[in-house]
């Protein structure tokens, strides 16, 4: 793979200040050791779906690396379909992530006079022409492409005419028809596309709003942004772009087209695979480093790490290591990834996570971090590890669910009577205490220890798992436990 572009930006040109959306001015002054700037754009369409927030990640991660900018600009030129929901769930779930943008987030609707004056430009360095072709004569050149089952290209009578029409007009890029078109892309390597292939695609529409075309080229070199990292789906667009910079003749980025994330059985990433927002896998109870973890890894690698720190990412973190072939997303393995970062992650941090979920506030929060050290031994996510933690906080007499229920048998109740007489004997509450209680319980029954642990476990928590049976007696107390038990043996006997 090769390691960088051919074309050279040692010497930019000079690029226009762009405000930001707060007023402020973005400096892309021309100077001889321009910092790496980077960018996310999303089009707020939707979430911050998987495959946007890993192309988010990597520039983040890119720019950091090499003391750049990172910035995030919103592509919401398609005023139909973009919202402010959507524009709300990109921020929110980047900031979720960590990864914080340097300044203000753009929108690129703010610069449609400067798109327009660069359309306008392009006309008069005859690299674009304003063409009146109606719908029906693009209808007419589309179905007889398809009629010679060939590509359709814009054959527009427009492109080498002195004379002007009528009404309103779009102006078209005029691309290059002979030669071909070369990007030394970082992670596809070289790629070349024939000129022939590209066509006279519209920068400025009629009612005078452009295209994304035109905008992303226009906002990123206002942006000074030197490297592009996004999905190989954009790799097409990629050359129709060259042709834009090189008309205006500016600096060209550099390109990292990193491929698509697919789904565990190989095909195009969808919900039934995990193609959520970010905010989904939150509200599935997954912690955020987790999430930064797998998206790191999906595609790229350091050896053979696993477990990455933020910090370790951004020392390593280099496009030439993102590999060619798409990445497969598996839900089981962020699932244990995220279970070994419970494991690791501060008890009072998880509590405050879990209390929520469960509505614990003052003292049964205290009782929760306690409870922590044990409760997230066994959880993969904050879901599942407040209900493991829900036993320690509902109230009496306990709702047994079916596989508890069946364990109170008849012959279990002289069982939990001694355990309830043994347990009330005690002076002190430790777990080496109740432990020795329990297995005399076990011994003077004639039980295994597990025959007196199962029912007991039952009548304590509700369920057939939780935490050690010792450890379970010692977070309830000793008030709490010997209830509990009571509470059985009456229904038992009732």
């Amino acid at each position: 793979m090769l390691g960088a572009l051919v074309h050279c930006i040692a010497k930019p040109k000079k690029r226009k200040a762009l405000p930001s959306a707060s007023g402020d001015i973005l400096n892309t002054a021309d100077n001889s050791s321009q910092p790496i700037v980077t960018r996310f754009a999303p089009s707020p369409t939707g979430f911050l779906h998987i495959g946007g927030a890993r192309t988010a990640l990597f520039n983040w991660l890119y720019a950091r690396r090499n003391g750049g900018r990172f910035l995030l600009r919103i592509e919401d030129t398609d005023k139909a379909r973009s919202t402010q929901e959507a524009i709300d769930a990109i921020i929110e779930g980047m900031q979720w992530l960590g990864l914080d943008w340097d300044g203000h987030e753009y929108y690129q609707s703010q610069f449609w006079a400067r798109h327009a004056e660069v359309a306008h430009e392009l006309l008069e360095r005859g690299a674009a022409y304003r063409c009146w072709m109606s719908q029906d004569e693009l209808a007419a050149q589309r179905e007889h492409a398809q009629a010679e089952k060939r590509p359709f290209r814009i054959e527009s009578p427009w492109r080498d005419s002195k004379e002007e029409g009528e009404g309103a007009f779009v102006i078209r890029l005029k691309a290059p028809r002979e030669g071909e078109t070369v990007i030394d892309d970082r992670v596809q390597g070289r790629v070349t596309v024939r000129n022939a292939e590209l066509d006279d695609f519209i920068l400025l529409r009629s009612d005078g709003t452009p295209t994304y075309m035109l905008a992303v080229v226009v906002d990123d070199h206002d942006m000074g942004v030197t490297h592009v990292i996004r999905g190989d789906d954009h790799l097409n667009n990629a050359f129709r772009q060259l042709v834009i910079i090189r008309a205006m003749d500016w600096p060209e980025p550099v390109y990292s087209h990193v491929p698509l994330i697919h789904g565990s059985d190989g095909a195009k990433l969808s919900k039934r695979h995990g193609a959520l927002g970010a905010q989904d896998y939150r509200d599935m109870g997954i912690l955020p480093e987790a999430l930064f973890n797998y998206l790191l890894r999906l595609g790229w690698g350091h050896g053979d790490d696993e477990i990455i720190s933020r910090e370790q990412a951004i020392e390593w973190f280099d496009v030439d290591h993102v590999g060619k072939a798409p990445s497969r997303f598996d839900m089981k393995k962020l699932e244990n990834l995220n279970g070994h970062y419970i494991r690791e992650a501060d008890d009072a941090r998880l509590a405050d996570l879990v209390a929520p979920k469960l509505d614990l506030a003052g003292d049964q929060k205290a009782l929760l971090v306690r409870a922590m050290p044990e409760m997230k031994a066994r959880a993969r996510d904050l879901n599942e590890l407040a209900e493991g933690a829900r036993f320690l906080f509902d109230t009496r007499p306990l709702q047994l669910d079916e596989a508890a229920s069946a364990l109170i048998t008849p012959e279990a109740r002289p069982v939990l009577k001694a355990a309830f007489e043994t347990l009330g004997a005690l002076d002190d509450w430790t777990h080496d205490s109740t432990e020795a209680a329990v297995r005399e319980v076990a011994e003077t029954q004639g039980l295994k220890l597990g025959k007196v642990a199962q029912p007991l476990r039952a009548a304590l928590t509700g369920r057939t798992t939780s935490p050690g049976i010792f450890d379970v007696l010692v977070l309830l107390g000793k008030g709490e436990s010997l209830s509990r038990i009571e509470d059985q043996i009456v229904e038992s006997n009732s």
